[in-house]
């Protein structure tokens, strides 16, 4: 099945960045993942990111990377829409990959910002690089925005002269800044898709208008995700806001304080199939993981399901 670029214009609802299992000896646990999509189906996720930051993309070959979308694809219930992180330090070889990622029915693609060479990523640089990598894909493309891992911030400028491409169809913000996203919705055309990638600011950002999320959270509590969202379209402010602080310290402990391996760990204790992590990443002693269990239980979220 080969993308369109008229496959996909307006986002909305909770993403996951779906974490990649692996077994013991550093191989990618294909059947974990799948499961993972099975028990996913059944919560109101409204699509996946599959080669996202917490699915330890980095680390994962080419062909480990077309047989996680194909499987993606393949698993996804019926109505979710699925994207795909194809963002890589070069144009060529982002546009290759996203180009394979069309070929096997992605709807989008998630470019990250390259940063290798941070100090001549200007404006110019970037612009060039999204611009070419949009006219040249076979499917829409939208701007991953993560400061905490490329040490870069785009600018608003190169964002607001983005956003007027018709191939590139919005933006993931994960720096967890609210003043920032609302500096970026200012520039962008209404029709432009501006996600927040992270659950810590979940409900501001619905706040500003935001109408969709990428969150890390959601791969391991994708429930209450998706609460906070229904209770804010609702007009239950209140309740949302209530939900949303049980989950910031769950939060900061999955994407800061304990990082991959402690998502993954609370994916294992939720129900999920977290697996290992892959070296150079070391797993949680147990010292931390008493740590976050206490974390989610006082947070409320079902352990040992």
């Amino acid at each position: 099945m080969t993308g369109s670029k008229n496959k996909i214009q307006k986002l909305s609802g909770i993403f996951p960045p779906m974490l990649t299992p692996f077994k013991e000896n550093g191989d990618v646990d294909y059947d974990a993942f799948v499961r993972n999509i099975e028990r996913w189906n059944e919560a109101g996720l409204s699509g996946y990111l599959v080669l996202g930051s917490n699915s330890e993309t980095p680390y994962l070959t080419e062909e480990e990377k077309l047989t996680l979308i194909e499987l993606t694809v393949q698993e996804a219930a019926n109505e979710r829409t699925v994207l795909a992180g194809t963002g890589l330090e070069s144009t060529r070889a982002t546009i290759g990959l996203t180009n394979k990622a069309a070929k096997r029915g992605v709807a989008a693609a998630l470019v990250l910002t390259p940063s290798f060479y941070t100090g001549q990523m200007t404006d110019e640089v970037l612009i060039r690089h999204f611009t070419t990598v949009a006219d040249q894909a076979d499917i829409p493309i939208l701007i991953y925005n993560v400061p905490k891992f490329t040490h870069y911030n785009i600018s608003p400028n190169a964002v607001k002269i983005l956003s007027r491409h018709p191939g590139i169809i919005g933006m993931k913000d994960s720096a967890g800044d609210i003043a920032q996203l609302e500096a970026f919705k200012r520039v962008v055309p209404d029709t432009f898709n501006l996600l927040v990638g992270s659950a810590s600011v979940l409900h501001p950002a619905l706040n500003l208008g935001i109408r969709a999320g990428i969150l890390a959270l959601a791969n391991c509590a994708p429930e209450a995700c998706v609460t906070i969202q229904e209770l804010h379209d609702t007009g239950k402010h209140q309740e949302a806001w209530e939900l949303q602080a049980k989950m910031i310290p769950v939060n900061k402990a999955i994407t800061e304080t304990f990082g991959i391996a402690g998502l993954k760990h609370a994916c294992s204790l939720l129900g999920y199939e977290g697996g290992h992590v892959r070296s150079p990443l070391v797993p949680m002693n147990d010292e931390r993981k008493t740590e976050l269990r206490e974390i989610l239980s006082i947070a409320g979220l079902n352990i040992g399901r």
